[in-house]
């Protein structure tokens, strides 16, 4: 198991109860971190709570819509005085949606775009105001390679994740010299048991997969790991990054069967690839 000295840290971990913030909590807890569950349900959030308990951890749990401000600065306030200052932020919390642009109702826009947009500035704000106040602490945004190219059917997402793109290099900007540092993941396609009800198995094994040069898309853990750097002293001069963890996939365009289709007559004539 990897050590990111985060021992002792308190860490916030929006959308905590499940896929890639389920399983920051836990990487948070085996690094011996104080770790904070946010989340819409307090079921959901008491399951993921246990499970951190259970590896030694100092945990508690918060519900939370982050479309409310004045709720993110009440649980913000709750989590300060139960676990002390936020050190960390790893705001996870996004919902995706599907549809034809051009018929794309304005209220599943307003929806995905007030989740990943809106509410990850108010979670920024509600705990960067309090590291501004302190001089310090790091906040890693989960963003999407969708924020840096689009995605066919899903216009609202993209938008979001490209305003989350677009909002973590301001916050670089704006608060670096009050000693906080705001990065985020780019991830590709994240192997959940949400992602395999929702995503065509065709889709997924043909497209994805085959444009991947690692061959398959990533699991949870992988973006968790990524997370943890970004928030440790081995990321201290980095910030505003976005950063790809995506198996290679936003690499390069012209990309087959995992890179093996070199894409040329005249190496295919040589016999160094086959089609």
């Amino acid at each position: 198991m990897l050590d990111f000295g985060l021992k002792d840290k308190v860490v916030c971990v929006t959308g905590g109860a499940s896929g890639i913030g389920r399983a920051a909590v836990l990487a948070l807890a085996r690094d011996g971190a104080k770790v904070a569950v946010l989340d819409l349900k307090q079921a959901d959030i008491d399951v993921v709570v246990t499970e951190a308990e259970s590896l030694g951890a100092e945990v508690v749990g918060e519900v939370l819509d982050v479309q409310d401000a004045d709720a993110a600065n009440t649980v913000v306030a709750s989590i300060e005085r139960r676990l002390g200052p936020i050190d960390g932020l790893i705001a996870s919390a996004g919902i995706s949606g599907a549809g034809k642009a051009e018929a794309l109702p304005l209220g599943e826009w307003a929806q995905v775009l007030g989740v990943n947009a809106t509410g990850m500035l108010i979670t920024c704000q509600a705990v960067g105001t309090r590291m501004i106040a302190r001089g310090e602490g790091a906040i890693v945004a989960i963003g999407s390679i969708d924020g840096i190219s689009g995605h066919p059917g899903r216009a609202h997402y993209a938008a979001s994740k490209f305003a989350v793109t677009g909002l973590v290099k301001n916050l670089a900007l704006e608060w670096g010299r009050h000693g906080v540092r705001v990065n985020c993941i780019a991830p590709n396609l994240v192997d959940t048991p949400l992602l395999r009800r929702g995503m065509p198995p065709v889709f997924l094994n043909e497209v994805v997969i085959d444009r991947t040069p690692m061959g398959r898309i990533a699991w949870p853990e992988e973006i968790a790991s990524a997370a943890l750097m970004l928030l440790s002293d081995a990321s201290a001069y980095i910030t505003g990054v976005v950063l790809p963890v995506d198996g290679g996939l936003s690499a390069g365009f012209f990309t087959h069967r995992q890179g093996a289709d070199l894409s040329s007559t005249r190496l295919l004539e040589a016999g160094v690839y086959a089609e």
